[in-house]
């Protein structure tokens, strides 16, 4: 079946785009929870941005290291966790 998605021939870097776009989302929520009007203010600096800049450097505006590595990916996994267990408990 993953022959039909044609994104995957069209647009190769798809799902990895969509995994930074998650992570990144994850970071913002773990940085709004530690301070909302510091992760707001950061988070519309780097929309302004927009494509004027490297996708490192509106990460670094936007207070969110651009960074994927394993030990980053757990912490943020284990952020989730938490925050999920909160919500359902």
């Amino acid at each position: 079946m993953w022959l039909k998605q044609l994104h995957i021939f069209e647009v190769p870097f798809y799902y990895i785009e969509y995994g930074m776009a998650q992570l990144k989302k994850y970071r913002t929520g773990r940085n709004y929870k530690k301070s909302p009007e510091k992760a707001v203010k950061q988070y519309t600096a780097a929309l302004k941005l927009g494509y004027t800049k490297s996708i490192g450097e509106i990460y670094a505006e936007a207070g969110i290291k651009f960074d994927f590595s394993e030990s980053y990916v757990r912490e943020l996994a284990d952020f989730v966790s938490l925050e999920l267990k909160k919500i359902t408990a």
